[in-house]
């Protein structure tokens, strides 16, 4: 990829900076320019930005000429970020487009947020034209006018709205010629997270500006990544969060986009992907494999006007995937109502979330209630979820339709005022979790061999001298941020050993359904507990048991604390303190190998407590 004549601009002074949020500027061909936000901090509470490494906001900017017909086109913008990037990034824009000149914007996919920057493109650009799919047109007529809640009592007057700009709809993929010999190609990629989505490819270049698909977040400045390696751990989290529960969609996506003559991707977050991006795309079809192998499934239909109701919905899908139960969302404004029918039939558990509109559930989750209690089996448990401004009475029509439907619920209905935070989070995915354990029980329980007989697992030779590998007994802690806004968990542990010298280094296994995997991911630090034999019991009890989601492990006990921060039980023979290194997936743990920091012995004369097994099958 060549300089270009914005080079000047990109070097220049002004770029803008609002707080820790900033956008410079990125020449990336003649003519294509590309405005990369970047946010050093966690952007939102939402599970996607667990990891906390902050993010970009990755938009292009094709300049204004014309075609090599003589035909006059505007400037085009692929992109635009949400409203959280504002102030940096309209200061950029307009120091590359006249605010009297035309301006299009390709919208790749839409929340309120976006909304939001769209209007005050609007007001800055007033010969604005959006370029969007079928089903991005619509959001954008539904959402336009609409506004949050204002706060009860409140009598501030709001400024009026700018008009909807033009709508030019994308219904199938389409080709657009460009100035300085560019040429567009627009795709709607619709699934159920984001109906609206329409990914960009530049066929001179190579480039494909893929919006959500290949995302990351992870705060970098430089355009494209080192090597594979080195984000991806990010994108297989957000793979995770996001991608996971609607994995048949997303592998519908990946074929076509396979097709194209790529050289490079650049999503909407995180570092492009120049040197291997087949290997991500690979690497999409491995990860959803474990979806489309799952022989239990869990429907996940909702509805979400400003993102919140979404929002819980990933996070419960993120907990129920951990056990290998496959999620399958049905975003109800947009499902056709033949998906939803089967959706409801084929599943072992079925959630329903909604926020309240105007004291109302909105009409498509009143008419998927109604799917619901008419076709779905009374024998599978269901769940309720939602959020609110100043009332919830959606999520009490839910509640109260399946209970007087006779339906058994999962779990006690889940209401979060506005946006779910961390600890919100966190309980969130400890409920889904706790459902996918308990539809895998289920299964296990109607499979069970006869009294008396023994199971090819503990009849196999080799699995019974796997269990004669001996680990030593462990408790694991981990605290992740400060005071009320802090999170913990805590884990029993047997599969550890020293794995270097220099540094001083050890591996942990982890199961993927533990709560405490989510705060054990590159860069996270947690204390492993060596326990003393003869009085390992106490924090076995403590450990062992089945903590309710969001529940507190440390509550009532007395704790020390490493130099970092992290739980030190006081009953333990040793500690160390280790941060995360790598992460390796195998089967259904994670191999953590993590790089000791600090420790101490508590009791140079005990022995380590050792746990010894019957069988490789179980711990």
């Amino acid at each position: 990829m060549g300089d270009s004549n914005l080079a000047a601009v990109a070097a220049s002074p002004s770029a803008a900076e609002a707080g820790d949020r900033r956008v410079i500027l990125l020449p990336i061909e003649p003519g294509l320019l590309c405005l990369w936000g970047l946010s050093p901090k966690r952007l939102r509470f939402e599970v996607e930005y667990g990891l906390e490494r902050g993010t970009t906001a990755n938009s292009f900017l094709f300049e204004a000429g014309s075609t090599a017909g003589g035909q006059s086109v505007p400037p085009v913008l692929v992109h635009p970020p949400g409203a959280s990037f504002a102030a940096p990034f309209l200061e950029q824009l307009a120091l590359l487009v006249p605010s009297d000149a035309p301006l299009k914007v390709v919208v790749g996919h839409l929340n309120p947020n976006r909304i939001a920057m769209l209007r005050e493109l609007a007001v800055r650009w007033p010969s604005l034209m959006l370029v969007a799919s079928n089903a991005g047109a619509r959001l954008l007529s539904e959402l336009w006018p609409q506004r949050k809640p204002a706060a009860p009592g409140s009598s501030e007057p709001e400024p009026p709205l700018p008009p909807l700009p033009p709508i030019d709809v994308v219904k199938q993929e389409v080709s657009r010629e460009l100035a300085a010999g560019h040429r567009l190609t627009l795709i709607p990629t619709p699934t159920p997270r984001w109906p609206s989505a329409l990914v960009a490819f530049e066929e001179t270049s190579g480039l494909l500006m893929s919006g959500k698909f290949f995302a990351a977040h992870l705060c970098l400045e430089a355009f494209a990544e080192a090597n594979r390696v080195s984000s991806e751990e990010d994108r297989r989290h957000f793979y995770d969060c996001l991608m996971a529960p609607m994995a048949r969609q997303v592998e519908s996506v990946v074929d076509r986009l396979e097709e194209l003559p790529i050289r490079t991707i650049s999503p909407g977050h995180g570092p492009a992907i120049s040197e291997s991006w087949r290997s991500l795309l690979a690497d999409y079809r491995r990860w959803g494999e474990r979806q489309d192998k799952a022989k239990l499934a869990v429907a996940l239909l909702y509805a979400s006007a400003y993102g919140n109701t979404a929002a819980i919905a990933d996070a419960l899908a993120q907990g129920v995937s951990r056990t290998g139960v496959r999620v399958e969302s049905v975003n109800c404004e947009f499902a056709p109502p033949e998906q939803l029918l089967e959706t409801i039939r084929r599943c072992d558990a079925l959630l329903i979330g909604s926020p309240t509109l105007g004291g109302h559930a909105p009409t498509p989750i009143v008419s998927a209630l109604g799917t619901l209690l008419a076709e779905a089996d009374r024998a599978k448990p269901v769940g309720v979820f939602g959020s609110y401004g100043w009332s919830g009475e959606a999520i009490d029509l839910l509640e109260a339709k399946l209970r007087d439907g006779g339906f058994r619920f999962a779990f006690e209905t889940i209401r979060v005022k506005f946006s779910p935070d961390a600890s919100t989070l966190q309980r969130l995915e400890e409920t889904g979790t706790a459902l996918g354990r308990e539809l895998l029980g289920q299964q296990r329980r109607s499979k069970r061999t006869p009294a008396g007989g023994l199971s090819q697992s503990l009849s196999n030779s080799a699995v019974l001298a796997l269990g004669r590998v001996v680990g030593s007994l462990c408790v694991l802690t981990t605290r992740r941020g400060e005071g009320e806004g802090a999170i913990g968990s805590a884990m029993v542990a047997s599969w550890v050993s020293q794995a270097s010298f220099t540094p001083p280094g050890f591996t942990v296994a982890v199961a993927k359904d533990r709560a405490v995997e989510s705060l054990l991911h590159v860069g996270d630090a947690f204390t492993l507990n060596v326990l003393a034999e003869g009085r390992e019991t106490g924090p076995m009890k403590q450990f062992l048991q089945r903590f309710p989601p969001g529940a507190d492990r440390f509550a009532g006990l007395q704790l020390e604390t490493s130099p970092s921060g992290q739980p030190v039980l006081p009953e333990a023979m040793a500690w160390l303190e280790a941060r995360v290194s790598q992460r390796m997936e195998c089967g259904d743990h994670w191999l953590l190998y993590a790089q000791v920091s600090h420790g101490g012995l508590l009791d140079a004369a005990a022995l380590t407590a050792v746990h010894q097994r019957r069988s490789g099958a179980n711990y």
